[in-house]
């Protein structure tokens, strides 16, 4: 209830701030064609080429100054456009993107110099790049990538997920806005009017496209990948938080609902299964009742997993919906606000190997933690993306890091401590396991170039 009166007060808002907007639409970036927007895009880049560095730090904080004042009516026009998610929790994820992005700081020039001179080595744009942004985090993504790619003096021409067009385009609105007003050149991030599979198709084989960077599931990733060009895939993750008999418990507990609930469990880092020893099997169950959960029932687990997964795959209708709404589907009647549903199921269930990106979180038993790491491996299956451990075993800690692999290892403490909230280090949100570059920054963005000066300026 909370929630949809958030939703409905910002919702006037953000009609009131639409009617004031006189400008063209093309002026804030958003284009009727690809050809247009890229067009756009390119030229724009030349000019971003020109500025010297503090420009560029200007235009970025800027950047971030407009999102986070706008991240309340952002995060529930987002909500109310893809219907997922929470409003709280989107804000967040805004704040975050705004405030803990790299900018140019993450471009370090590099030198040696030596019996044969002086040689440099920095960073350079690749030109206009080709942004995929996903239906889960939509504004996130754009500021994130909006940050880096314009420090490392890159435009972008973003494809947004077809649910969340409206916010995607007000995002880049507000941005291209905010640019201009600081004296920034117009359309270094660009759109299309109504983006489709087809528009993203047109961005990936467009002659002026450079690089595209693709955030979304594995069909979205593998067109990017077979476009020929440059190509960075942020693909799906099925994050396991593994709990061991060393582990604090009612810590463990905690974090683990802060994570797997956040946002509805949209985010791809989000815990998506528990895998904890029978020790303490019993222990974490009571501790998770202390938290703001339902523990379901057989008979209810059995229910919920014929909605949750329809032939073989996830029901699009629940994904980042509420712990509640989801509850309802099977006629129970839901406490206040609950935030995640909690299933003690075995290894071989379904939603253990699939990622539900929604509050429904699978516990599965096993007997030490050999066997736990065995079957996390199993359920992350080569994604290479976000695992979870709650332990105080170096030991046990270093075999399942070595085991996994994964881009991110959060230990004792919930999942979106990898991507800087509540733990150190920058954020992204787009985190490439496919393609390797890890967690992107601007630095990921740019060409290593390298200029050399033979038997001159050695002064030692």
């Amino acid at each position: 209830m909370i929630q949809e009166e958030l939703i409905s007060l910002i919702k006037s808002k953000i009609i009131h701030e639409l009617s004031k907007d006189s400008l063209d639409e093309s002026e804030l970036g958003i284009f009727d064609t690809v050809d247009e927007a890229v067009c756009a895009a390119k030229e724009a880049q030349k000019r971003l080429n020109l500025l010297d560095l503090e420009k560029k730090e200007i235009i970025i904080s800027t950047i971030r100054e407009v999102c986070i004042n706008n991240a309340n009516r952002l995060a529930a026009l987002c909500v109310e456009e893809s219907g997922m998610g929470r409003v709280e929790d989107k804000i967040a994820k805004i704040i975050l993107a705004a405030k803990k992005t790299p900018g140019t700081e993450d471009l370090t020039p590099w030198a040696k110099s030596g019996d044969h001179g002086l040689t440099l080595v920095e960073r350079g744009p690749f030109g206009v790049i080709a942004s995929i942004t996903p239906v889960t985090n939509p504004v996130s993504t754009i500021i994130n990538n909006g940050i880096g790619m314009i420090a490392g003096a890159n435009t972008v021409v973003v494809n947004p997920h077809p649910r969340a067009v409206k916010v995607s385009i007000e995002t880049i609105k507000l941005i291209n806005d905010a640019i201009a007003k600081a004296g920034g050149p117009r359309h270094l991030i660009c759109t299309v009017k109504k983006p489709t599979i087809e528009t993203g198709q047109q961005m990936m084989q467009h002659p002026d496209i450079r690089m595209i960077v693709a955030t979304g599931g594995p069909g979205v990733v593998k067109a990017a990948l077979s476009s020929g060009k440059k190509a960075i895939g942020a693909g799906a993750g099925n994050p396991p938080a593994v709990v061991d008999e060393t582990a604090d418990i009612a810590k463990a507990a905690h974090d683990i609902v802060l994570g797997a609930s956040f946002d509805n469990n949209l985010p791809c880092i989000a815990e998506k299964v528990v895998i904890v020893v029978e020790k303490v099997a019993r222990k974490l169950m009571d501790s998770f009742k202390n938290e703001n959960v339902y523990i379901l029932n057989d008979e209810e687990a059995r229910v919920i997993t014929e909605k949750i997964i329809i032939d073989g795959a996830i029901n699009k209708e629940l994904v980042g919906k509420d712990a509640g709404y989801i509850l309802k589907q099977i006629k129970v009647e839901p406490i206040s606000d609950v935030r995640l549903l909690i299933m003690p199921t075995d290894k071989n269930h379904p939603l253990v190997h699939i990622e539900q990106l929604m509050p429904v979180l699978p516990v599965v038993t096993v007997s030490d933690v050999d066997e736990a790491i065995d079957l996390a491996v199993k359920c992350e299956q080569g994604n290479r993306h976000t695992a979870v451990m709650h332990s105080k075993n170096v030991d046990n800690m270093t075999k399942y890091a070595r085991a996994i692999e994964t881009t991110i290892f959060v230990k004792n403490g919930p999942s979106y401590a990898g991507i800087g909230m509540g733990g150190e280090g920058c954020t992204t949100f787009t985190i490439a396991g496919p393609t390797g570059e890890g967690l992107t920054s601007a630095k990921t963005f740019t060409r290593q170039r390298r200029c050399i000066l033979v038997d001159g300026f050695r002064i030692v």
